[in-house]
């Protein structure tokens, strides 16, 4: 082993280094968020309408890619708040996804948080969110990415 499988070059961030990387291919990481809100007669669940590709103006669970120096949580709270101006709420990690071809630009995993909006914040859409809209878990429009199946799950095991 040893150096035929280590690129020993230095990467600085936050006054921190990584003295190596691996040559082998990785998957990259990234976080959505689930956000429902309780309406008198249903539950909804806020999604963004798609600026940029892939699934241009498609709708999606806000999120994206993990900085480098950020941890999981910092990630999501960020997304959430750059895509849809909703800060301040109780975030919790719900599952990774991590099935090969969820993401048309290579292998990622996502890691999913889920939390209640409990006050009256408006979404409004910012970043690479073209649109934010609550949608009634009854009525959802087709979904980019796997967000169907995540939102499923998140139905099937939240209380």
């Amino acid at each position: 082993m040893g150096s035929d499988i280590f690129n020993f070059t230095t990467f600085e961030s936050n006054n921190w280094k990584l003295t190596y990387t691996y040559k082998y291919p990785r998957p990259a990481l990234t976080v959505d968020a689930v956000v429902f809100r309780k309406k008198q007669q249903s539950t909804e669940v806020l999604l963004i309408q798609r600026k940029n590709p892939p699934f241009q103006e498609g709708w999606a669970l806000p999120g994206g890619f993990v900085g480098i120096d950020e941890t999981l949580e910092t990630a999501v709270h960020r997304e959430l708040f750059e895509e849809t101006g909703l800060k301040s709420i109780l975030l919790k990690q719900m599952h990774a996804f991590s099935t090969l071809g969820r993401d048309p630009r290579g292998h990622t995993i996502s890691v999913v948080f889920w939390g209640i909006l409990e006050n009256e914040q408006k979404p409004k859409a910012g970043d690479d969110a073209q649109s934010v809209k609550w949608f009634d878990l009854s009525k959802l429009p087709k979904l980019a990415f796997d967000h169907s199946e995540i939102i499923n799950f998140a139905m099937s095991n939240i209380d």
